[in-house]
C-alpha cells in the first residue's frame, strides 16, 4: 500500500467569494499535503490533495463545509495515480 495518496476534488455551491482557495490552503499547509486549489468557470472550485492517506480524508470531510460563508452543495472526489503534484500547496488562477 502507498504511502501517498493523491485526490482530485471538485466543489460545488456558494464557493467562490467566499476565500474558499485561501481557507483550502492553509487546511492542506497544516496537514502536510501538496498540490493546488482554484476557482473555475463555472463557478465551482477545483482541488488536488497529495499526501497521508489520513491526511487527505481530513481534507475531503473538511471540503464538505469549507469556510465560514462557504455552503457546500456537492463534494466529486477521484482517485488519481496519473498526475504529479507540484512542491508545496498553490492557489492557481482559472
Amino acid at each position: 500500500m502507498s504511502d501517498t495518496r493523491t485526490v482530485s476534488v471538485i466543489i460545488r455551491g456558494r464557493v467562490q467569494g467566499v476565500s474558499y482557495r485561501v481557507w483550502t490552503q492553509s487546511e492542506a499547509l497544516a496537514r502536510g499535503l501538496r498540490g493546488f486549489v482554484r476557482n473555475r468557470d463555472d463557478g465551482s472550485v477545483e482541488a488536488q490533495f497529495s499526501g497521508s492517506p489520513d491526511a487527505v480524508a481530513q481534507m475531503e470531510d473538511l471540503c464538505r463545509s469549507g469556510p465560514p460563508g462557504a455552503r457546500v452543495s456537492d463534494v466529486e472526489i477521484r482517485e488519481r495515480s496519473d498526475v504529479t503534484p507540484p512542491e508545496g500547496f498553490e492557489i492557481l488562477r482559472g
